[in-house]
C-alpha cells in the first residue's frame, strides 16, 4: 500500500531526484577592470542573461569573464568571451536588471561551458517500472 499525505490523498509515484544546490552565484566580470557587472542568470550555447544592479547599454560590446570555481585548491578557471547586449529590463527582484547577451567571439569555450552546466545541474534519475 503507498503511504498517504496529509491531505489524506495516496501518493501515485514517488520521485528520488537528486538536488544540486549553487553553493554561490557565478558573477560576470569586465575583463578590463576585474570588477564584476553582475551574476549568472541563464546560459545557453549563444548567450547568457545577466541580472545587475544597473541597466545595460543596449547594442553596445562588453568584453566579459566568467571565473569557473575549482574543485581543488588551485586557481578559478577563466572564460574569457566578447558579448553584444540586445535587451534589458528591471527583475522581478526590486534593484536589479535583466539584461540578454549574444556571445560573439571565443563561442566554442563558451558553449562547451553551456553543456557543462547543463549536464551539471539536469536530474537524471532511473524510473522503476
Amino acid at each position: 500500500m503507498l503511504p498517504n499525505t496529509p491531505s489524506g490523498a495516496a501518493l501515485k509515484d514517488q520521485r528520488c531526484i537528486a538536488r544540486h544546490q549553487l553553493g554561490g552565484f557565478l558573477q560576470v566580470y569586465n575583463r578590463h577592470t576585474g570588477k564584476s557587472i553582475g551574476y549568472l542568470g541563464n546560459i545557453s550555447k549563444q548567450g547568457i542573461m545577466l541580472i545587475s544592479s544597473l541597466p545595460i547599454m543596449l547594442g553596445a560590446s562588453y568584453e566579459l569573464q566568467l571565473k569557473l570555481p575549482s574543485s581543488t585548491d588551485a586557481e578559478a578557471e577563466l572564460v574569457d568571451f566578447s558579448a553584444r547586449s540586445h535587451w534589458c529590463r528591471p527583475d522581478a527582484s526590486p534593484g536589479n536588471y535583466d539584461s540578454g547577451f549574444s556571445i560573439t567571439s571565443n563561442q566554442q569555450a563558451f558553449a562547451d561551458l553551456a553543456r557543462a552546466l547543463e549536464r551539471y545541474f539536469s536530474f537524471h534519475h532511473s524510473v522503476d517500472v
